[in-house]
């Protein structure tokens, strides 16, 4: 990935954060003469990297395990792993759901031990968006985290069945309107709600134009692309996703259809965890035509039948491989992969009909996301999205909650905090469209993508270096008591903010060896030597100790401003923010 539309974006504020560090730390201390990070062993580095790619962020211990059982074996383990505790039965209440959602989110993506399980329902989340920012989601956090246990489910499953449990939740139903959609009435001029059926088509599924297996798009002999579909091929399958609402006490009737009948969240049967059912009722029975498919009109209707012709024609479509494993592939491991990748993994995808764990397995393996050698290629790798930038520094540094509850909020606001958060994409497109690149940028000229560059803007990461330095400094979530007189009451601390012993404060006064860990924790031996000097030479220049006769208070004082000031500097650097 080409550093030059980041670094465009970032000088200023990197500038103003060096000449804050150099007004209120430096005493003109000279730096040291190292210039270079120590070689790591391919086999450790290798294991960060993908650790990086298939989870929520390294830890040291993980790496270690990693390199010694090799990276096949540790993602097959990973995907033999059941799911880890489901979000709905973690006490989520009504009025608060949303926000115990984060929580229960961040407590799974920081210590699960099925990290590629919800690495992967994470990126699911942006292909098969529904939102927290819109009413659907915000008013029923029972569903969202519902739709999350369900993606987290069927992550490893098969395609058909993921998009069948995806079309069938409530909160997709009312996200997508297809929830008591009615069928056509020629006396009134309704028509079936058409939402649903070109989402599904467009972003679910098979995208707006045919595509070989490399995920390049078939041309008509005039050069231009082949569409998927028509508006009549909308319309088509909009009477399939006719008839369909809450699962409640009442079914099939018609106030149960409208408006849930007596299912409440407090009484046992909330309606937005469970999938919708069929009220023929209210189903087309009218002909669909869809992508050449046609199913006859009937005197009685079979909501059922009807959808699982639809699934199965839109599962078994060729573009389901190329379209869905590059979205992945952007995801994990690279914005830009070559053809030939794209190509391979949708061939493991076809070959094992349709499995997203033979999918996801082929992204991790493939030699481009393999080869370290793909580190210093300029057009692979990819922007990390926010989420993981801060979960990447949450697990390097054993994060730990004071309460256990992981109370980490809301962090969409661009202004203060990561302009990106869980479930709360601006509309159905994701936070960032899979086919962005920076308008004016080297990136464009290049003929290159940067998804997660349509979030980055100058204001944007001003707030996300404003809230790094919180973090770092103080820890993040909900107050809580305080564990002790003078700590930040922050629900959720990194290991050297309550450790006065902590292995890495005692690297204060080295470093060498201080910018070797974080390089290895958060960068995976990737560190330039440029932000190696940089590091060294502010950290030699902060000291609070009196010459001669420093007390103990000094001395802790000066290590953590030089482990603040080293971590802040690596967070907010295109070292860093850029996964090679």
């Amino acid at each position: 990935m080409k550093k030059t539309t980041l670094q465009t974006l970032a000088a200023l504020w990197i500038a103003l954060l060096l000449l804050g560090l150099a007004a209120a730390f430096w005493t003109g201390q000279g730096a040291r003469a190292e210039d270079s990070t120590p070689p790591w062993p391919a086999r450790e580095q290798s294991a960060a990297r993908l650790l990086t790619q298939a989870s929520f962020g390294p830890t040291p211990e993980e790496v270690t395990r990693v390199a010694q059982m090799g990276e096949a074996a540790w993602i097959d383990e990973q995907l033999a792993l059941p799911a880890g505790p489901s979000h709905v039965q973690r006490g989520i209440e009504r009025l608060k759901g949303k926000y115990q959602f984060f929580h229960s989110f961040w407590q799974q993506a920081l210590t699960g031990q099925d990290q590629l399980r919800q690495r992967v329902a994470f990126a699911l989340s942006q292909i098969f968006v529904v939102s927290a920012a819109d009413a659907c989601g915000a008013n029923h956090g029972h569903g969202i985290a519902s739709y999350h246990d369900m993606l987290t489910r069927q992550a490893f499953g098969s395609y058909r069945d993921l998009l069948q449990a995806v079309t069938l939740h409530p909160v997709m139903g009312c996200y997508l309107s297809h929830l008591r959609n009615r069928a056509e009435d020629r006396r009134t001029g309704r028509v079936p709600d058409e939402n649903y059926a070109r989402e599904v088509m467009q972003l679910f599924s098979i995208g707006l134009v045919e595509l070989n297996p490399d995920g390049t798009p078939k041309r008509h002999a005039n050069g231009q692309p082949i569409e998927t579909y028509t508006p009549a091929d909308v319309s088509g399958l909009a009477k399939v996703f006719t008839g369909w609402s809450w699962d409640c006490p009442q079914y099939p009737s018609d106030n149960c259809f409208q408006y849930r009948g007596t299912a409440r969240v407090t009484s046992g049967t909330d309606p937005w965890v469970l999938p919708m059912v069929p009220y023929e009722q209210f189903h087309s029975t009218a002909e669909k035509r869809f992508l050449g498919k046609v199913i006859p009109a009937r005197w009685i209707p079979d909501a059922q039948a009807d959808l699982d012709m639809a699934m199965d024609t839109l599962s078994r479509h060729p573009n389901v491989g190329p379209f869905i494993g590059k979205q992945l592939i952007q995801r994990l491991v690279t914005s830009n992969p070559s053809p030939a990748y794209v190509a391979r993994v949708s061939q493991a995808f076809s070959a094992s009909g349709g499995s997203l764990k033979a999918m996801v397995r082929a992204i991790l393996l493939d030699p481009e996301a393999r080869d370290l050698a793909a580190m210093n290629t300029p057009d692979q790798g990819k922007v990390r999205e926010p989420v993981l930038r801060l979960s990447a520094l949450l697990r390097a540094f054993h994060a730990r909650s004071t309460t256990g509850g992981y109370l980490i909020g809301n962090t969409s606001q661009a202004a203060g905090e990561l302009n990106q958060a869980p479930y709360f994409a601006s509309s159905v497109f994701n936070f960032y469209r899979p086919g962005y690149s920076p308008p004016g940028s080297q990136t464009a000229a290049a003929g290159l993508l940067s998804p997660e560059m349509q979030i980055t803007t100058e204001s944007s990461m001003a707030g996300y270096a404003n809230f790094m330095r919180d973090v770092i400094w103080a820890g993040i979530g909900g107050h809580v008591t305080q564990p002790r007189a003078g700590m930040h009451p922050a629900d959720v601390k990194l290991e050297f903010q309550t450790n006065d012993q902590s292995p890495t404060l005692a690297l204060a006064y080295q470093p060498g060896e201080l910018a070797t860990m974080i390089d290895r924790r958060l960068m995976y031996g990737s560190m330039s030597p440029l932000l190696r000097q940089e590091i060294i030479r502010i950290m030699d220049s902060i000291d609070y100790r009196t010459p001669g006769a420093p007390t103990p208070d000094q001395t802790l004082v000066t290590a953590r401003y030089r482990v603040w000031s080293a971590l802040l500097l690596v967070v907010v650097s295109t070292d860093f923010l850029i996964q090679r």
